[in-house]
């Protein structure tokens, strides 16, 4: 299911800790930077903190700039961002700022949880996600129900290392604060466990005053039928990739991605490319891997369209190309139309073969872009 956009907010000391052990919050960021997340908020649909944020720093989580408030009301939008909270336990205080400023409120709990909530008399839309809390419930509620595209997580470090490991937090803003806290009972900004292989993109790093922003990007795919954010972000690549095939009336404009377990790139290809007439985007990128590359087995490959399953221009089709080069999980945009081929099931040939499968839904209209002339 489609999820927003979920960008990951935090200060950090250079030894990487949120605050100190003292009993007041320690402000690790400048005036600079704390403008500079009034504007990330600002730019936000929803704010999202977990319960132990509320208990310890009993934040506002406004946007406090009346300009860009007023913008976002000149935009059609609310005055203020959805606030968020998610509470397994409904232990939460009512008489807590966060309820008592700003716009709407939404609690995402458990059953029980919600039994607890609703003899608070919270002001806030109480959401039941049944005996455990789920991330992803909490993520496609937001997108579907209340209209949430892009999130902002301001912590604490337990929301954000859930976030990271289950592979749903599109980017990483981090600002680092010049001093170190050194104290071991301290709370860390990431827990330790299991994380996705491999290392971050980073596409952003400057300095704001005396702190400094780096922006991290998830690169590794998910795993086996569920989605990740970096799953979401090559998926945009292969779609941006089929914009580039030269222009066809008797074949679709594809655009495809290999990327390794660790979030590797592998290769890359598009429909036509190097000027052969007939190349399909699977078969492009694949014939620049070298076959016994091990890195293939637990690939992934983007492809905006469905691999095919059967074609007339050369006698392997791309979904038997990806089986035989032992990839065994796919990501793809958009079911393969009957414009050229009747009952087109590539994702069959997949499955049938092992491979897990993912289709995108949200990307499709990305995906069919450049193929609209031949829609009809």
């Amino acid at each position: 299911m489609p999820h927003p956009y979920v960008l990951l907010s935090a200060a950090v000391s250079l030894d990487g800790f949120l605050d100190d052990t003292g009993p007041e919050r320690l402000l690790l960021s400048g005036a600079a930077d704390f403008d500079r997340v009034d504007e990330v908020r600002a730019s936000s649909d929803a704010i999202l903190v977990g319960a132990g944020t509320l208990r310890t720093d009993n934040p506002r989580l406004l946007v406090n700039s009346a300009e860009r408030r007023a913008a976002r009301i000149a935009a059609g939008r609310s005055e203020y961002p959805l606030k968020v909270t998610v509470s397994e336990s409904g232990d939460l205080d009512p008489a807590a700022r966060f309820w008592h400023t700003g716009g709407e409120k939404a609690v995402y709990t458990t059953d029980k949880g919600a039994e607890r909530l609703r003899g608070l008399g919270l002001n806030a839309d109480v959401v039941p996600l049944g005996p455990e809390l789920d991330w992803r419930a909490v993520l496609e509620h937001l997108h579907d129900v209340r209209g949430v595209r892009r999130l902002m997580v301001e912590g604490g470090g337990r929301v954000h290392t859930q976030l990271v490991r289950e592979g749903l937090a599109d980017e990483i803003q981090l600002a680092v604060a010049p001093l170190f806290v050194g104290e071991t009972d301290a709370p860390r900004l990431f827990g330790p466990g299991p994380y996705p292989p491999g290392r971050l993109r980073m596409v952003e790093t400057r300095a704001v005053g005396d702190v400094v922003l780096i922006r991290y990007v998830p690169t590794a795919p998910g795993a086996g039928g569920l989605a990740s954010a970096a799953d979401r972000r090559w998926l945009g690549v292969a779609c941006e990739l089929a914009a580039l095939c030269p222009a066809s009336e008797s074949a679709f404009s594809v655009g495809a991605v290999v990327v390794a377990a660790d979030g590797t790139e592998l290769a890359r290809g598009y429909s036509r490319e190097a000027g052969d007439p007939v190349v399909h985007a699977e078969e492009a990128a694949l014939a620049k891997i070298d076959p016994a590359d091990p890195r293939l087995l637990s690939a992934t490959v983007y492809s905006s369209l469905e691999p095919c399953a059967r074609r007339a221009s050369r006698p392997v089709p791309c979904a038997r190309l990806i089986v035989d080069a032992g990839v065994r999980r796919v990501v793809t945009a958009w079911r393969e139309p009957d414009t050229f081929v009747a009952g087109a099931d590539g994702n069959g040939v997949l499955a049938a073969a092992g491979a897990a499968v993912v289709v995108l839904p949200e990307y499709e209209e990305l995906a069919v872009a450049p193929n609209r002339h031949l829609l009809g």
